[in-house]
């Protein structure tokens, strides 16, 4: 469905209330019964999640799952599956300058890229009460799933060259996958990109936010825009990450909000960042309030705040607990009613 993202930025910073856009999509297997793998290889079961999701939970946008080997799995690389865990790269298939020239670009469609296009064309059509986001991988983190993280880490500085050329052919991929997201009818896409939080603001600058600049000027407008996520220490990053022009960006629980959000233009949402796996699956109803109490409580003074998860919430995570990251949201918007918060 085609809504004005502008617009809705703006509804979002000025509601009374506090919104929340939790990384969910795993759980939803928990509410329809099917399995992690069955999720992750089929469009229709993906779906299926997302819809029971957004029918439970009050979220401000629907998500299509964050999975970071779909694209590295387009281009060959092996991955594993498991109806424990998000699925994962096991090996590098590129290692020099050769095998960079020799990797072939894709189309969109290969390996399970199609499934999870199929999932956020179901999700427009039908889920029209918010917005619906795709996710996919930032440029550099599919780099280095192709090259190796530790590798591509070391080449940066010992062989940029290489490092740049594998740069140009994922960006010529993901570029065509981001603008398939848009024809199916998205209003936005979420970028992970948490290798990037591995180098320095000059670094960072040239592997990353540059390439992400390019995509932004030629595929977000008015009605679909993107939302750059790192999970890493990244509060010396901001300033390169606005520099790619996204409208929204999402951090993970790596950093402090409170040092993140004054880096934040109004009018530029913020999203973050309660612990996925150590508050969300391992901790009690109660923790998870706790801590999102806090966290609210913490950003209160920023309207373009919006709450979060600092990652996708991991597959096996009680329901009790979002039912609780929820309970704590609409807790915190009551005493926002009552006038208990400024």
């Amino acid at each position: 469905m085609k809504r004005n993202m502008k617009n809705w930025i703006y509804s979002v910073c000025n509601s009374a209330d506090r919104s929340a856009m939790p990384i969910i999509t795993y759980p939803g297997t928990q509410l329809t019964g099917s399995g992690i793998i069955d999720m992750v290889k089929d469009g229709q079961t993906q779906f299926e999640c997302i819809k029971a999701l957004c029918k439970k939970y009050p979220t401000a946008a629907a998500l299509t799952a964050m999975d970071l080997s779909v694209e590295a799995e387009a281009f060959g690389s092996p991955v594993r599956f498991s109806d424990k865990e998000a699925p994962n790269v096991t090996s590098a298939i590129v290692h020099d300058m050769d095998s960079v020239n020799a990797l072939k670009i894709p189309a969109v469609g290969a390996g399970r890229t199609g499934e999870y296009l199929k999932a956020a064309k179901l999700a427009t059509k039908e889920i029209t009460d918010r917005p619906v986001f795709g996710g996919v991988i930032g440029p550099f983190s599919l780099a280095g799933r192709l090259l190796d993280m530790n590798r591509i880490v070391v080449s940066v500085r010992r062989n940029p060259e290489m490092v740049h050329r594998l740069l140009e052919k994922c960006m010529a991929f993901i570029t065509d996958y981001v603008k398939a997201f848009k024809e199916a009818g998205t209003n936005g896409v979420i970028m992970a990109e948490p290798a990037a939080g591995l180098l320095s603001p000059a670094l960072c600058q040239e592997f990353s936010s540059d390439y992400i600049r390019k995509l932004v000027d030629e595929v977000q407008d008015e009605h679909f825009i993107i939302v750059l996520h790192n999970c890493g220490h990244v509060e010396k990053l901001v300033p390169s990450m606005l520099s790619t022009g996204c409208r929204a960006f999402h951090f993970g629980n790596a950093v402090d909000m409170t040092a993140v959000m004054p880096q934040m233009p109004w009018g530029t949402l913020a999203f973050g960042n309660i612990d996925p796996s150590n508050v969300m699956k391992l901790g009690t109803p109660d923790k998870v309030k706790e801590k999102t109490l806090e966290l609210l409580e913490k950003t209160a003074v920023y309207k373009n705040y919006v709450l979060s998860t600092g990652c996708d919430i991991p597959p096996g995570t009680p329901v009790e607990n979002i039912d609780a990251f929820f309970e704590a949201l609409s807790t915190f918007n009551n005493y926002i009613a009552v006038g208990e918060i400024a």
